[in-house]
């Protein structure tokens, strides 16, 4: 089936190919943040030692590292040459069904420590099939498709935190953890599978001549568009846009239980309520910026995404409210959505298509470095403050990339002035 506009051919199987890597890229990285959050907790692992955990998520921070790599060779698997995208993609999901089977089998209070490496592992896994992923998109779709692939893509990638984020949290209540994290792997195959079914894009025959072009020419061109110091402020806007919101929600699982809410509420009404109120601010976000443009929709969408943050504070004060629950959730989650739409839309404008799948990796890295690094002292913050106080502090950190929008993403200046002065 095909639709046809102006010469242009859409190929809906295009987008379900989106929709199933999307679901397979997102699933990895919700098992660490909260499955195995929940997991922890409920075997009472203290919440200094659970903060911590979020440290073994660097690699995510790092991947821009190890990305030329991937766009220089190509895995070959026993004399299989499935391609440079495609063969990166398969192995990498097989090595995060190993980790996530095998980490089950552990016990939180004898192996801790294994349990750590094996998250680093999962993690380093995960990001490699990120660069993977994001590369093989951009060379699947036309131009014209890009905007539908990624929020289609970015929309599966939600909805793969129902799997981790509240099935397997509903199961836990009635099946060994063993079972839950094997159940869980499994939701990986139609990704999997679909890696082994779909052609290798033709573009990628591009591929650069030596290690040493692949890993320079991406940061040469960014840094030698408009100076360093610009390209100082871009990296810093991008660490600290998202800062207060990803702080917010870094032990939300382990904040809805202390509350005394039980796993399957949790399971039923805040992960499912904070999923579909992310989807919906996404959609509407990339809606609402068509009109509002990327700079003004980074401007009230943070604004929105700050005020939300609120609604935490006030439920840690009214306790375990099962509708407050729900609202405060999807309050969240939906100013989240839009703020998301207008930061990962930014973030595209800012990338160089011909350094794509690098420049990517850099400036996602840079955006994941708050839930790695500040998250790891979310427990000691809030052992030492308590929840209320804690939710105002994340609040307060939402400012600092506000006030840095005049700088990176002025209100006056619209996306069409924008890319004619960055002579694109």
């Amino acid at each position: 089936m095909m639709f046809t506009n102006s010469g242009y051919v859409f190929h809906p199987i295009r987008m379900l190919i989106c929709a199933i890597l999307g679901f397979t890229s997102g699933l990895p990285l919700f098992i660490l943040l909260n499955l195995l959050q929940a997991w922890l907790r409920s075997e009472h692992v203290d919440l200094k030692s659970i903060g911590l955990f979020a440290l073994t998520q660097f690699p995510y921070t790092w991947k821009f590292l190890w990305a030329p790599l991937m766009d220089r060779y190509a895995p070959r698997l026993h004399g299989w040459k499935p391609g440079r995208r495609r063969g990166w993609m398969f192995l990498m999901q097989l090595l995060v069904v190993g980790v996530v089977i095998l980490m089950g089998l552990l016990s939180p209070q004898r192996d801790l420590m294994t349990i750590a490496v094996l998250a680093v592992a999962l993690a380093f896994f995960s990001a490699s099939l990120d660069i993977s992923l994001d590369a093989y998109r951009r060379e699947l779709l036309f131009d014209r498709e890009q905007g539908l692939g990624n929020a289609i893509h970015v929309n599966a990638y939600k909805v793969a935190g129902i799997v981790p984020g509240s099935l397997a949290l509903i199961l836990a209540d009635h099946l060994p953890w063993a079972e839950v994290f094997f159940i869980t792997a499994g939701f990986m195959l139609p990704g999997i599978m679909i890696t082994l079914a779909v052609k290798e894009p033709c573009v990628v025959c591009r591929t650069p001549k030596t290690l040493c072009e692949a890993v320079i020419e991406p940061f040469h061109e960014f840094i030698s568009r408009d100076g360093c110091i610009n390209a100082l402020w871009v990296f810093v806007f991008i660490f600290l846009y998202k800062l207060g919101d990803s702080l917010a929600t870094a032990l939300s699982t382990s904040f809805y239980l202390d509350l005394g809410f039980t796993k399957t509420q949790i399971g039923v009404v805040a992960k499912s309520t904070s999923l579909w109120g992310s989807i919906a601010g996404g959609i509407i976000g990339g809606i609402w910026l068509i009109k509002l443009g990327i700079n003004r929709g980074l401007w009230v969408f943070g604004v929105l995404q700050l005020v939300a943050i609120m609604g935490f504070a006030w439920l840690a004060e009214e306790g375990p409210v099962l509708v407050g629950l729900g609202i405060v959730i999807a309050t969240e989650a939906f100013t989240s959505g839009l703020g998301t739409a207008a930061f990962t839309a930014y973030i595209a404008r800012t990338t160089d298509s011909r350094y794509t799948a690098t420049q990517l990796a850099l400036f996602t890295s840079i955006a994941s470095v708050p839930r790695t690094f500040a998250n790891a002292g979310a427990g000691y913050l809030i052992d030492g403050t308590g929840w209320f106080v804690f939710f105002l502090i994340c609040t307060m950190l939402s400012i600092p990339g506000m006030i840095l929008l005049p700088k990176v993403a002025p209100w006056k200046t619209d996306d069409k002035e924008y890319m004619q002065k960055k002579g694109k």
